[in-house]
């Protein structure tokens, strides 16, 4: 077993650190105060090559692999949550189904704008009916002359927008009295194609949810992703890798609420000497760092099985489970470590804690996870 990065990867999360640290960190409580998209970031991003980090060159990627990607998903998210969900939705739920489900035309059309960070990705998925029970889409495209003809609504959509087209999951018939859902690419300034932006969020403020509707838009029925009826299929084995990324980053904002309880403890005095040299505060930090480093191997593990074209949907759900809740646990913790203090939004750590929640909702509930994982292992006959 070797758990070095290789020099490639390890020069990715050199050159991500110190952008994130320089270029990222910076602002964060400030775009999370005024709930402000960081484009120029992104732009700064798409000029490094990173916004298409894990596709192939020949589509404006970077030819790099999954744990690259987390890497930059998680050095991301310790500097910024919302900066890093960015990330990790434009790569995992934007430009990967057009990479595995896609036309030699539909990559040419809709995955290289994505790479080069002419448009960002986003996946349209989730409904008001239909989040974790994703076979209750309502969404309905229907064939006509040539053309889908879709009407419906999604919720929750992360960065559509900022989008010039995404992917959406839509019912094209029905067979055998089962609704035959397909994926379909619509652009985002088609007639009809409306999305609103008013949603007030517990956290990751300065990333970008927003609700589409669509009445009567209208796509060729070339814009049809992979196989009509598959897109249910397509869209589980799209979160097993969203999934790498939400694990990914669980563990950049559970770092980076560690570091600051680190650095807090060391410097608050109490009875005379620092709150670091008091047991409980040890136990706790001791806690902390070990949770984190067991999350992130998990991920890797998850991200390295993906790049080896082997089984990875187990570890995907293990990873995101596990990062996601002692995500939530670290940050609760490194709030009470400050105290009155982590209540206080010039700290930080009640923005990670905020932030940390989402990662214990998105790409699968920790419920969901469960699910899974009891089916992978043989729990269900």
């Amino acid at each position: 077993m070797n758990f070095d990065l290789t020099a490639e990867q390890e020069m990715i999360r050199r050159t991500i650190r110190e952008f994130a640290e320089e270029e990222v960190a910076p602002g964060a409580l400030e775009r999370d105060r005024k709930k402000e998209f960081p484009l120029e970031i992104f732009k700064k991003l798409a000029e490094m090559g990173m916004m298409g980090l894990p596709f192939p060159e020949e589509y404006g990627g970077g030819g790099a692999d999954t744990v690259s990607f987390a890497i930059v998903t998680e050095e991301l998210s310790r500097a910024c949550a919302s900066t890093g969900i960015t990330y990790s939705a434009h790569i995992s739920l934007g430009g990967a189904p057009l990479h595995l489900f896609g036309t030699e035309e539909q990559k040419q059309k809709f995955l290289v704008p994505i790479c080069t960070g002419e448009s960002f990705g986003a996946f349209g998925l989730t409904e008001p009916n239909a989040g974790s029970d994703a076979g209750g889409t309502r969404t309905t495209a229907i064939e006509e002359n040539g053309e889908f003809v879709i009407n419906g609504n999604k919720c929750f959509i992360t960065n559509a927008s900022f989008a010039k087209h995404l992917a959406l999951t839509a019912i094209t018939g029905e067979k055998e009295s089962k609704k035959e859902i397909s994926a379909i690419i619509v652009p985002t300034n088609a007639n009809g194609f409306t999305v609103i932006d008013n949603y007030e969020k517990m956290g990751l403020n300065a990333s970008n949810t927003v609700e589409l509707v669509l009445e009567k838009v209208r796509v060729p029925t070339e814009h049809l992703l992979g196989k009509r009826g598959e897109g249910f299929k397509q869209f589980l084995v799209t979160l097993d890798g969203g999934r790498i990324g939400i694990g990914a980053m669980a563990v950049g904002i559970a770092q980076a609420a560690y570091e600051r309880a680190l650095k807090y403890a060391k410097d608050r005095k109490q009875f005379g000497k620092s709150i670091s040299e008091f047991q409980a505060i040890q136990f706790k930090l001791a806690d902390m760092a070990m949770k984190i480093e067991l999350a992130r191997n998990i991920v890797y593990k998850a991200a390295w099985l993906k790049d080896q074209g082997r089984p990875f949907s187990k570890e995907a759900s293990m990873c995101k489970l596990y990062a996601s809740e002692i995500s939530m646990e670290v940050t609760n913790q490194a709030v009470q470590i400050h105290g009155g203090y982590g209540y206080m939004k010039d700290y930080h750590v009640e923005r990670y804690m905020r932030d940390a929640k989402l990662t214990e909702i998105g790409e699968g509930t920790s419920e969901v996870q469960r699910m899974v994982i009891a089916r992978l292992i043989g729990c269900q006959s």
